[in-house]
């Protein structure tokens, strides 16, 4: 029953907040579709569901799956595979001495002729190619920003609830969310931690395998995060908030809210083996993940000393975080250590729910008094706490770091001083990033440099603006094309089309279509940043009246000859061109 209902909440969730709904129901059906299926039967399981609802109820039913399936339809294929510490530089001598021979093999005509189609690749890809063949879109074609969705508010247990009644097709989202409170600097570290920990280890009597199925029976999926802002001022200032969150059928919604009540209340962090292999296993993943995040890692320690969001992004989920879970794995061998850790977990849970609580919830219109009833029930007057805020040192400082990890390709970011969302310049500074993206990056780091991508973004929540390339082959290169886009927008006349191309680009992005609970729950958390609708409107407004004098302005004011941070992920193979590039430009080097 608990699969069944799980499965129907697959089918049931309009998705949508990473891309759109209609191409993944269309990227759904495509396998039944290739083999001749019916792909109309993907989407519409309701039928299926009502047959098998009714076929468990014989005994035998999954027996006699697992006996026809798989015990008497076995199939093996072993494959084994052994890893080779040399496989990279290997590959590398394979491809030279491949290029050797082909160039031996070359007559001078050949050569010739490989030295002219270079050289008109070259001219290819330096032209310009002509946008009157292609339908233009304008300013003019701006559509007014989307109403916010609808909201209404009450209290339960003298707790506030914001209910968004949203098309959620038969489900229900919820989420109890507490303000983050003043942290000892020894729990910092452990709080993202503590948030993917709270819903894998049990709860109150049961243990985590038990806790496991209760999730399976009663919900879709229940997680726990933090959130940090910086006010739209100033990014010195912050605020964060603890979230619980969950989601499922709405004939579940009772089940749930006692689901994330014990969850909050009764988390077993006393289960310390489990803890401890939930860390192995999470240090194996992020070590995995650097290839495949390493530009975002390498920003992330570029623009470390920008802020103290930026700063605890890079020491906790950054490489210097990734660093600390490799020790703190390591340590765990030890049981006294394993203790500490479930101590530290448990007071550090009881800080986070010291402070008030509030919540969200978004449904159909008829769930509603479903969903206050339940939250009636499970979540009496919460006990006041010291209401302390949390509290981040301010950081403004340069930041030139260098990773040797275990990757094949680099990742180069840069990044400079700016400002927050709430100034003036922030929104021409996002247009400039897009200008320069198009105009130049594109082109020198991508198609020239060989990197599978690169460009430049305004991070307003923590006041830089940075530089990136992702999978990158070369480093000093990528970092002068840095410093020659910046030359390349001041000393070059734009024509008004690139730019319009970029203000669109970015209007693009502020009005991207999500999810109807997506919606409703980005509109909620927006608000308790003090990022309301009107601040929004004012930020899309102020982009669409960018001017060409604008970008100019900025880009003198912030990027000429300002000193650059500097995060780069490489691997020990470039230790010949890196050792060079770090003693020039004073660059500290670290080892993953």
């Amino acid at each position: 029953v608990a699969l069944l209902d799980q499965l129907e909440v697959q089918q049931r969730e309009v998705s949508g907040d990473g891309y759109p709904c209609g191409l993944q129901l269309k990227l759904s059906c495509l396998a039944t579709a290739m083999h001749r299926g019916e792909p109309a039967a993907m989407l519409d399981i309701d039928p299926v569901l009502a047959q098998l609802r009714e076929a468990i109820t014989e005994p035998d039913f999954t027996r006699s799956l697992v006996k026809r399936l798989l015990l008497d339809n076995s199939h093996r294929v072993t494959i084994t595979l052994t890893p080779d510490p040399e496989l990279n530089q290997k590959m590398i001598e394979q491809e030279a001495a491949k290029l050797a021979a082909i160039k031996a093999s070359l007559s001078a005509q050949d050569q010739q002729t490989v030295i002219k189609t270079s050289a008109a690749l070259q001219q290819r890809q330096a032209s310009e190619d002509d946008p009157g063949v292609l339908p233009k879109v304008g300013l003019d074609d701006v559509p007014a920003m989307a109403a916010p969705p609808s909201l209404e508010q009450s209290d339960v247990n003298a707790q506030p609830v914001a209910f968004y009644p949203q098309g959620t097709n038969g489900l229900s989202y919820q989420q109890v969310i507490c303000a983050l409170p003043e942290l000892q600097q020894d729990q910092l570290p452990l709080l993202s931690l503590h948030n993917r920990l709270l819903t894998e280890v049990g709860i109150g009597q049961h243990d985590y395998l038990q806790t496991q199925s209760w999730q399976t029976r009663v919900c879709g999926g229940i997680n726990a995060y933090s959130s940090m802002r910086g006010k739209l001022d100033d990014e010195q200032s912050i605020s964060g908030y603890f979230t619980l969150s969950a989601k499922g059928l709405a004939a579940r919604a009772d089940a749930i809210d006692e689901l994330m009540a014990s969850t909050l209340q009764q988390p077993r962090f006393d289960e310390q083996q489990r803890i401890a292999e939930l860390i192995a296993r999470y240090t194996a993943r992020t070590e995995q993940s650097v290839t495949g995040s390493g530009h975002g890692l390498a920003m992330s320690a570029a623009c470390q000393g920008m802020s103290p969001i930026a700063h605890y992004s890079h020491s906790n989920g950054g490489l210097l975080g990734i660093q600390r879970l490799k020790a703190l794995n390591k340590s765990l061998s030890n049981a006294d250590a394993q203790a500490q850790l479930s101590e530290q977990l448990q007071a550090l849970h009881q800080a986070l729910c010291a402070n008030p609580r509030q919540f969200l919830a978004v449904g159909e219109a008829g769930q509603q008094s479903a969903i206050t009833a339940a939250l009636q029930q499970h979540w009496p007057t919460s006990t006041n706490g010291d209401n302390s805020a949390l509290k981040l040192a301010g950081i403004r400082q340069t930041a030139r770091e260098l990773w040797v990890c275990n990757s094949q390709v680099n990742f180069c970011a840069k990044a400079y001083p700016t400002v927050p969302a709430g100034h003036a310049d922030a929104a021409p500074l996002t247009v400039l990033a897009g200008l320069m993206r198009n105009g130049f990056l594109h082109t020198a780091v991508r198609e020239q440099g060989g990197a599978y991508g690169g460009g430049a973004s305004q991070d307003s929540m923590n006041a830089a603006f940075r530089f990136y390339s992702y999978r990158d082959p070369r480093l000093c290169g990528t970092l002068d094309d840095f410093d020659q886009s910046i030359a390349w927008v001041l000393e070059t006349r734009h024509e008004w089309r690139a730019i319009e191309e970029a203000i669109l680009g970015v209007v693009s992005s502020l009005d991207k279509p999500s999810s109807p609970a997506g919606t409703a729950k980005q509109h909620y958390h927006d608000n308790l940043f003090g990022r309301t609708p009107q601040q929004q409107q004012r930020f899309r407004q102020a982009v669409l009246d960018v001017q060409a004098g604008d970008l100019l302005r900025v880009a003198d004011t912030y990027l000429r000859d300002r000193e650059a941070s500097i995060g780069i992920v490489t691997h020990s193979g470039e230790a010949a061109q890196y050792t060079e590039l770090c003693e020039r430009e004073n660059i500290r080097i670290h080892t993953l």
